[in-house]
C-alpha cells in the first residue's frame, strides 16, 4: 500500500506535469485555472510526503507517534482568552521585546505550529486519525480562536518579529493548505489578511535587516503560500522575484561568499542551522513553483546548486553537520516544556540537510543530481550512531527522501573525499584524512566569537577561540552529541587557549555582538594541506596569543607563542577534553604508562613525550611537556546553557589534558601533535622519530614547521621576517608541498585582507614557475625563488596557488 498522496496522483493533480517535482526533464505550465488547486496540491505533497508504504517501518511506527502525539494535543486543547492549550499562554500584558514578551510570542507559534501537527495526523495515513471528523473539526476551531484571539490584522505584534513573520504564518498556511476543503472562504480571507498584515510586502521590498539570507527564503516561503492559499498571482510571483537576491555571493554579512562560507546575522557562520533553513526552503519553493507560471528561473540560482559541494558538504561528516556551523543551536537539547520531546544533536541537525540535498537535486542537472544522491547515501551508510532512517524527528517527507535513495541499487555509495577546505570569511576550516575528520573555529573582527540569544547558547565563549573538533570514521561519532555541551567545562574546549575569568551567561551580548578586534585570522591551503593561525584576544580579557595549526596527512601539529594576561587568573591551553561517555573508562597511556581507570584522577605530568586515549587517538610533544591530565565526572543540565532547556542533571566522563601557563604569564608558549585514530604504539613510534617534525618557529612574531618526509612547509608570518628558507615582507601565511615529481606548490594568502603588495623569497633552487595567479606581478627564479604580489585585499584571504619545477 502506497500512500494517497503517490506519485501518480500528485502528477496528474498538477495538470499533467511530466515529473512534478523535476526527476525528469522540465514540466510543462500548469493549466491556468487549476494553477492554484495543483500548487496546494503539491504543497502538500511536499508537507506529507509521498511514494512510501504506511504500513512499513519505518513509516508505521512514526504514523502512530504523529497520532499519539495528535491526541495528547487534542486532549490538552483548551480555547481561552490568551491561550489555544494552557500550556502556552500568549497574552502578553506588557507587550514589548523583552524576554518576557518573546515567551509569549513564541508560544503563539509553537500554538500555530500544535495545530498544524494536528493537520498532518488528519491528513496522513496511518496515524489512527486519518479522516477523523472530530479532528477537523477541532483544527478549524483552533485556526478560529487563533485568528479572533491573537493573530489577525488587528493585533500588534510583541516579543521576537520571527514568531510573527515566520514561525507562525508557516504553520498557519500548511494547515490552510491541508485543511482546505474544510474552511469556508471568509476563514481562508480571515487567515490571508493576518499574513498581509504581519508580513506585507515591504517585508521583502529591501535585502537588509532580518530580510536576508535563511530569513529571506522563510519570508518568500510564506509569501509564496499566502498566494497559493489566497489565489493571488501577485503575491506568488513577489515571492519568486524575492528570492533573486539570496542566490548571488555576498562578500560581507548574510549570505553565501564565494569560499563556500555561509553567515548569517552579519557576524556568525551558520552553514549548519540558518543555512539548513536555507538550503531546505530553497528546494521546497524550487520544487513548488517548478513548471508553474512562476518558476524560479534567476540563472543565479546555479550558485545554490555548486554550493551543495562548496558549501555544506565539507560541514557534513558521516551524517552529521559540524558543531562549529550551527551557532547557538549546539545549546538546544531536551526541552524543558515538553518532556517527551527529542534531545537535538548535531546527527540530528544533519539528517533534513541530507534530504533536502535530494530534493535540490530535483531541480539540478542529471550529473548533480546523481553525484549528490551518492554523497547521501555515503553518509547515510556511515552513520551508525545515529542512523537517518531511524531518526525520531526527521520529517516523513525527509525520511521517504532518505528511503528512497536507501533502497534504489543504481546508487552506489560515495565515499568522504581527503583533503582541506578553509572558510576565510567564516574563520572556519576542515581537514579529512582517511579514517577522520577534523573542523576548527577561530573569530576575528569580521566573525563573532560566539552567538547567544533568546536565552540560547548562554556559555558558548570560548567556541571561537581555537577549538579543534575531531571525528574518527567509524568511532567517536557520538563525540559532541552525547550531551557534550551541557557537561563540558565551557573553559576548557579541545584546542582553546583561554583565561579563567569567570564570564557571566551570555557575556558579550546577544546575537553576535562581541568580536575581537584582530585582523589576522585565516590561513594558506592546497587543497589538501594546510597552515592555519589565529590571533587571539580574549572574551572580556587581556589574554592576546598566537596560535597555528598545520593540518597535515595524519597529524595536526598546533602551535600557540605569545602567550600575555594580566587577568589575575589562571590561562591554560586545552589539549584534548574528550567525552568518554557515561561508563568513562577508555585507557589512558602516558609514555607507555597505564594511568588509572578510576575517577575522580588527576596529575601533573612532567616531561611529557607522548599519550593516547584507547579508542580515540594519540597526542605527542615534541621536546617534552608537562601537561595537567585529569578524569573526572561533570553533570550538568540543558538549561545550564539554554533557558528553555531540560532541567534534568546529566553526567558524563571527561578525559582532559591541559597546559598549565600559570597566573598572568608573559610569553608562554605550547607544542603538541594530534593524531586522530592512531595506536599507542603509532603514538609512541611519532615520538621517536626526532627527525620527523621541525618546529622552525614559535614566537609572537612567526610561528612555521617544517616536515622533511612529506616535502611540507608551513609558516603564519604575523609579521614580516625570515623563517628557515622563507622569507617574507609582510605579514602572510605560506605553505609549502614538494613533491617526488621535482615539483612544488606553494599556497600564500593574506589572512588580515590588508596587503597592497608583498614579497616572498624561498631559498631553494628553482628552475621554472609553472603557473600563477595574476596577483603574482614577477617571479624571479635560479638558486632561490622570489615572488612580488601585487594588491592582495581583493581576494578575500583564499590562497594564491603558485606550482614550480624545482632545480
Amino acid at each position: 500500500m502506497t500512500t494517497p498522496w503517490s506519485r501518480r496522483a500528485f502528477l496528474a493533480a498538477c495538470s499533467g506535469s511530466a515529473v512534478a517535482l523535476g526527476l525528469g526533464a522540465a514540466p510543462p505550465a500548469f493549466a491556468a485555472p487549476d494553477e492554484f488547486a495543483a500548487l496546494r496540491t503539491r504543497w502538500r505533497t511536499l508537507i506529507l510526503g509521498e511514494g512510501f508504504d504506511p504500513g512499513a517501518e519505518p513509516f508505521a511506527s512514526r504514523l502512530a507517534d504523529l497520532g499519539r502525539t495528535a491526541r495528547r494535543y487534542l486532549a490538552a486543547m483548551a480555547p481561552a482568552t490568551g491561550s489555544l492549550w494552557p500550556d502556552l499562554p500568549y497574552a502578553d500584558a506588557d507587550p514589548d521585546t523583552d524576554q518576557e514578551s518573546f515567551t509569549y510570542s513564541g508560544n503563539m507559534s509553537t500554538s500555530h505550529t500544535r495545530l498544524s501537527t494536528l493537520a498532518q495526523a488528519y491528513a496522513q495515513p496511518g496515524t489512527g486519525l486519518t479522516g477523523d471528523p472530530a479532528l477537523r473539526d477541532a483544527v478549524v476551531t483552533g485556526l478560529g480562536h487563533l485568528h479572533d484571539d491573537v493573530y489577525n490584522a488587528h493585533q500588534p505584534p510583541y516579543g521576537n518579529w520571527w514568531s510573527w513573520q515566520i514561525g507562525a504564518p508557516q504553520a498557519l498556511l500548511d494547515t490552510c493548505v491541508l485543511m482546505y476543503d474544510a474552511l469556508s472562504a471568509e476563514q481562508i480571507a480571515g487567515c490571508t489578511a493576518a499574513v498581509d498584515h504581519f508580513v506585507p510586502d515591504s517585508a521583502v521590498a529591501d535585502y537588509t535587516g532580518t530580510s536576508t539570507g535563511a530569513n529571506r527564503v522563510d519570508l518568500c516561503r510564506v509569501l509564496a503560500l499566502r498566494g497559493v492559499v489566497g489565489a493571488d498571482a501577485a503575491k506568488v510571483a513577489l515571492a519568486r522575484d524575492a528570492l533573486s537576491p539570496v542566490f548571488p555571493y555576498v562578500t560581507s554579512g548574510d549570505g553565501l561568499h564565494a569560499d563556500g562560507s555561509f553567515i548569517q546575522h552579519t557576524w556568525v557562520p551558520y552553514t549548519g542551522s540558518y543555512g539548513a533553513v536555507f538550503l531546505g526552503g530553497l528546494g521546497m519553493l524550487f520544487a513548488l513553483l517548478a513548471g508553474s507560471s512562476w518558476e524560479v528561473t534567476d540563472e543565479n540560482r546555479q550558485i545554490v546548486f555548486d554550493s551543495v559541494e562548496k558549501a555544506w558538504a565539507p560541514f557534513l561528516h558521516n551524517g552529521l553537520v559540524m558543531d562549529g556551523v550551527a551557532g547557538r543551536a549546539i545549546s538546544r537539547g531536551l526541552s524543558a516544556t515538553d518532556p517527551q520531546a527529542i534531545q537535538q544533536d548535531d546527527h540530528l541537525r544533519g539528517h533534513p540537510v541530507l534530504a533536502s540535498v535530494l530534493l535540490l537535486g530535483h531541480g539540478a542537472s542529471a550529473a548533480e543530481n546523481a553525484r549528490w544522491r551518492g554523497l547521501v547515501k555515503g553518509w547515510m551508510r556511515r552513520d551508525t550512531y545515529s542512523p537517518p532512517l531511524a531518526d525520531p524527528v526527521l520529517s516523513l517527507p525527509s525520511l521517504a527522501r532518505l528511503s528512497d535513495v536507501d533502497k534504489d541499487p543504481a546508487v552506489a555509495a560515495v565515499p568522504e573525499p581527503t583533503g582541506h577546505r578553509l572558510f576565510p570569511a567564516m574563520a572556519r576550516a576542515t581537514h579529512r584524512r582517511p579514517g577522520w575528520a577534523a573542523s576548527l573555529s577561530m573569530a576575528g573582527k569580521r566573525i563573532a566569537y560566539y552567538e547567544c540569544g533568546n536565552g540560547e547558547n548562554l556559555r558558548g565563549w570560548h567556541t571561537g577561540a581555537g577549538m579543534l573538533y575531531w571525528w574518527g570514521d567509524t568511532f567517536a561519532g557520538g563525540q559532541y552529541s552525547d550531551a557534550f555541551w551541557p557537561t563540558v567545562d565551557p573553559y576548557r574546549l579541545p584546542g582553546t587557549t583561554v583565561s579563567r575569568r569567570l564570564l557571566a551567561d551570555g557575556a558579550g551580548g546577544d546575537w553576535g555582538a562581541a568580536r575581537p578586534d584582530v585582523n589576522w585570522v585565516g590561513g594558506a591551503t592546497d587543497g589538501e594541506r594546510a597552515a592555519v593561525g589565529q590571533y587571539l584576544k580574549g572574551l572580556q580579557s587581556t589574554l592576546v596569543a598566537k596560535k597555528s595549526w598545520f593540518f597535515l596527512d595524519d597529524a595536526v601539529v598546533c602551535l600557540g607563542a605569545g602567550i600575555t594576561c594580566a587577568d589575575g587568573t589562571a590561562v591554560e591551553t586545552t589539549v584534548e577534553n574528550r567525552n568518554l561517555g557515561s561508563a568513562g573508562d577508555a585507557p589512558f597511556t602516558v609514555d607507555g604508562r597505564v594511568e588509572p581507570v578510576a575517577h575522580p584522577w588527576s596529575e601533573t605530568l612532567t616531561g611529557t613525550g607522548w599519550a593516547h586515549i584507547g579508542g580515540h587517538g594519540g597526542y605527542v610533544f615534541p621536546g617534552g611537556a608537562t601537561v595537567r591530565a585529569l578524569r573526572d565526572a561533570r553533570d550538568g543540565s540543558w538549561s545550564s546553557i539554554n533557558t528553555g532547556g531540560s532541567p534534568t542533571v546529566l553526567s558524563r566522563t571527561y578525559l582532559t589534558m591541559y597546559v598549565d601557563h600559570g597566573t598572568d604569564p608573559v610569553n608562554a608558549s605550547y607544542a603538541y601533535l594530534l593524531m586522530p585514530g592512531a595506536s599507542a604504539a603509532r603514538t609512541r613510534a611519532r615520538a621517536a622519530e626526532r627527525d620527523w617534525l621541525t618546529v622552525l618557529a614559535n614566537t609572537d612574531d612567526q610561528q612555521g614547521v617544517s616536515v622533511r618526509p612529506l616535502g611540507f612547509t608551513g609558516v603564519n608570518f604575523w609579521f614580516g621576517g625570515t623563517v628557515g628558507t622563507l622569507t617574507a615582507s609582510d605579514p602572510c601565511s605560506v605553505l609549502i608541498s614538494e613533491k617526488d615529481d621535482g615539483t612544488a606548490v606553494l599556497a600564500v594568502s593574506d589572512p588580515m585582507l590588508m596587503r597592497t603588495g608583498l614579497t616572498l623569497t624561498w631559498r631553494r633552487p628553482v628552475a621554472a614557475v609553472t603557473s600563477a595567479p595574476a596577483t603574482v606581478v614577477s617571479a624571479t627564479t635560479g638558486r632561490s625563488l622570489t615572488l612580488t604580489f601585487g594588491d592582495l585585499r581583493g581576494t578575500a584571504g583564499v590562497s594564491q596557488r603558485i606550482t614550480v619545477r624545482l632545480g
